[in-house]
């Protein structure tokens, strides 16, 4: 598997267990491991969004820099590799 790819998954990953930790905490919302468990996922998805962006673009118009130019449709789209 290549790099790209790699990050991805490890995005895709971290994102699930964001969107789970999420609805857990909506019913124990003071469980300490939940909320580390959260915080590292979040962690650690910021960190391979970074990287994903600083190798192979933009990933989402979230990142888009909206100075003078809209930089978002200069960039190959996420899917192009």
């Amino acid at each position: 598997m290549n790099e790209q790819r790699m990050l991805l998954g490890r995005i895709r990953t971290a994102n699930f267990i964001i969107q789970e930790t999420a609805l857990y905490l909506d019913t124990h919302p003071r469980c300490q491991k939940a909320l580390s468990v959260r915080r590292n996922a979040v962690r650690e998805r910021d960190d391979a969004v970074r990287l994903y962006e600083s190798k192979y673009g933009m990933l989402t118009s979230c990142s888009a820099n909206a100075g003078d130019r809209w930089s978002w449709v200069a960039e190959p789209w996420p899917w192009e590799g």
